[in-house]
């Protein structure tokens, strides 16, 4: 089964077909703007000195940070984006990803993943599924966002709930400048050999006098993927069956833009479907910690049914609303309002009938208010308020339906003294979970808080310090799941006793950011109290039976990279992470990240911009009970974008895994029945105009 929508070529002729007409509207109506020069950053490094975090709300660049972030844009991020969120970031030191197939994959940040990781829409939640299972793609297309930050500490802590880290996307869906020109935009096409991947995505921005209208659509379309030398399906080949991706996107945004401040709304809706590889039947069902099989109850084997691949069938629909006033009062410097409303809604198909529908309709809105330098403390207040109303129906409804109620109160603050910037952050969350079915309410509070430093101790070093004590309330599916979860091979028993969990975290860095020879490193320690995860108690061939616990449990890793400037043109580098991830009571915790450690080479020549590395992934044999080790692998990348001369056209040119290295995922659910992809070439051409 391929698809069950109309060729994605043909889902960009509409909102293209809209921009071209806005287009003559405006021409005819007269252009009549002053040009507002806002300046352009060049390429940047993963980490470029400069770049403003957009996510903190307080303009702070990078490099200024307690905590270590990562912030991918222009042509480095033109050249890491892939077909999901987790596989675009997955090479950034401590980030890997739950790799589900090709249709779904979301960012594990130093081990942690789920509700622990928050993903934003330029500081909105992104209300999804995604958190609830593996299996469920994150809705947003890499192909429209402009800039991806990865954050930790005391920034990230004002999005509560994220112990893990934030990835913000910025989009320009919703625009807060006016257009230099009459009509803005960009476009751009991609080709993938590893799964005959093809994908395009167009953006243009244009406006009258304060009005401005932006108008995005991206599509993809891929075949089943093949894997490395090595492995085989069943049915023969090295396609994994059921991991097509078919999808389209298209978005409309509307704001009025003053000097002062903005005020816009916009529109998305998106459209999926993608299969889901190594789903699997089976007749077991629990009887207290364990698990019973076959017909007559007793000890059997779970079977797998001879079936096709399942279908995930999704679409979403997101309504943004977001605006700034500069300057509204004295002793305000800004005031921020961000909304957002999503009806989401996927089925998952087996053959031609509908097996599970799951809903989620969400909202949220945040105002943010910056305030003047009181005693030298720079900073923000601010509150948040969502509800999450969820539910399942049909084979594998596994959670009943659950309304979920978020309330929170946050204050970020900033002091420079000397050579020593201070960062401190505090929140407070209320949350209400009522389960319909059962009639059971659960309410649960907390607090957190964090103080980061930034020592400048001589030019072109910095070291950094953060202490963050962070607090997470379990989810609804923690609280109230119970019953098959066929995505995961298991059956799903959550614990309406759920408490909070608390995480005390220690992050030290140090960096040298001048010179022939760069440097960074950090180190980090987490004890968290009250641990929430699924523990596996008992397995049938592969189903698994667990039940979500909680235990005190200790990450501790280390991530670091140097750079050698051989001459203005190359550059060579070694990286690497590792994480350990263990109960207190002793014992390891299931799918944590393998170690890694890679070599670079990176180049500038003539519009040419390049690198080539090797990453090797060391073998992961530091497992929970039930799991089983996984082997390592090494990958040869390559890469390379060329921007001609005097044009607006660039060219992009990948090739992945080029020595055709059969690899798996420890973090992935079902990492042998789809492995990492193959060889891939790919292939980009994109115009900015």
């Amino acid at each position: 089964m391929k698809s069950l929508q109309s060729p994605w070529q043909l889902q960009l002729i509409q909102p293209a077909a809209i921009a071209v007409a806005v287009y003559v509207a405006h021409i005819q109506m007269g252009y009549a703007q002053e040009a507002i020069d806002h300046g352009h950053h060049p390429a940047s490094e993963v980490v470029l000195p400069g770049v403003t975090v957009s996510a903190t709300g307080l303009g702070w660049a990078a490099q200024d940070m307690a905590a270590p972030v990562s912030v991918l844009e222009g042509q480095t991020w033109q050249l890491q984006r892939a077909a999901t969120l987790g596989e675009s970031l997955a090479g950034e030191p401590g980030i890997h990803a739950t790799h589900f197939g090709a249709g779904a994959s979301r960012p594990i940040i130093r081990g942690m993943d789920g509700p622990r990781i928050g993903v934003l829409a330029n500081g909105v939640e992104l209300h999804d599924a995604s958190t609830i299972s593996p299996d469920h793609a994150v809705t947003a297309d890499p192909l429209l966002v402009q800039q991806v930050e990865i954050l930790r500490g005391p920034s990230a802590l004002i999005h509560g709930g994220a112990v893990g880290g934030v990835v913000n996307l910025v989009d320009d869906k919703v625009p807060t400048r006016r257009p230099n020109q009459p009509v803005q935009g960009s476009a751009e096409v991609r080709w993938g050999s590893a799964a005959h991947e093809k994908s395009g995505a167009m953006g243009l921005t244009t406006g009258s006098g304060p009005l401005v209208l932006r108008v995005e659509a991206a599509g993809r379309n891929a075949s089943d993927y093949r894997v490395g030398r090595g492995w085989q399906a069943e049915e023969g080949g090295r396609k994994v069956p059921g991991s097509f991706s078919d999808g389209h996107t298209g978005t409309v945004g509307l704001s009025w833009v003053e000097r002062d401040g903005y005020l816009g709304a916009a529109y998305t809706r998106q459209r999926a479907t993608y299969g889901l590889p190594g789903h699997a039947h089976s007749d077991c069902h629990p009887h207290g910690e364990h698990l019973h099989c076959g017909s007559h109850g007793g000890h059997h084997h779970g079977h797998e049914e001879e079936e096709a691949t399942p279908v995930v069938d999704m679409t979403s629909h997101r309504w943004d609303v977001r605006g700034e006033w500069s300057n509204p009062v004295q002793g305000v410097e800004a005031l921020r309002f961000k909304g957002s409303h999503t009806r989401y809604a996927h089925d998952e198909l087996e053959g031609a009938e509908v097996a599970t529908q799951f809903r989620n309709r969400a909202h949220d809105a945040r105002i943010e208010v910056q305030h003047a330098p009181i005693a030298g403390w720079r900073g923000m207040l601010g509150m948040q308020n969502g509800q999450r109303r969820f539910s399942a129906d049909g084979e594998e409804a596994y959670v009943q339906p659950t309304n979920t109620h978020k309330w929170g109160v946050f204050m970020l603050e900033e002091l420079q003294v000397g050579y020593w910037r201070w960062q401190a952050a505090l929140r407070h969350d209320r949350q209400q979970v009522q389960a319909f079915d059962s009639q059971i309410e659960r309410k649960h509070h907390a607090n957190s808080a964090s103080l980061g430093t930034v020592w400048r101790f001589q030019p072109g070093w910095q070291a950094s310090a953060s202490f963050s004590h962070a607090a997470r309330l379990p989810s609804a599916e923690e609280l109230f799941a119970n019953g098959p979860h066929m995505a995961t091979n298991s059956w799903e028993v959550g614990n309406s006793q759920l408490r909070k969990e608390t995480s005390n975290a220690w992050d030290v860095g140090l960096r040298k950011t001048t010179g022939a020879t760069t440097w960074s490193t950090n180190v980090y320690h987490h004890r968290i109290q009250g641990y929430i995860y699924g523990r596996t108690v008992d397995e049938q061939e592969g189903f698994q039976l667990q039940h979500y616990t909680q235990a005190n449990a200790r990450f501790t890793g280390l991530e670091a990279q140097v750079r050698q400037r051989i001459n203005r043109f190359v550059g060579v580098s070694v990286f690497g992470d590792v994480v350990r991830a263990k109960l207190a009571h002793g014992g390891d915790l299931p799918r944590i990240p393998a170690a890694r450690v890679g070599l670079r080479v990176d180049g500038t020549w003539q519009g040419w911009e390049g690198q080539a590395e090797w990453v090797q992934v060391l073998r992961q044999n530091r497992t929970a009970a039930y799991e089983d080790a996984t082997g390592g692998y090494g990958m040869l990348n390559l890469g390379a974008s060329y921007r001609f001369a005097g044009s607006p056209v660039s060219l992009t040119v990948k090739a992945h895994n080029l020595t055709d290295r059969l690899g798996y995922a420890h973090t992935s659910a079902i990492k042998h029945a789809a492995p990492l992809k193959g060889r891939n070439l790919i292939v980009g051409l994109r115009v900015d105009f």
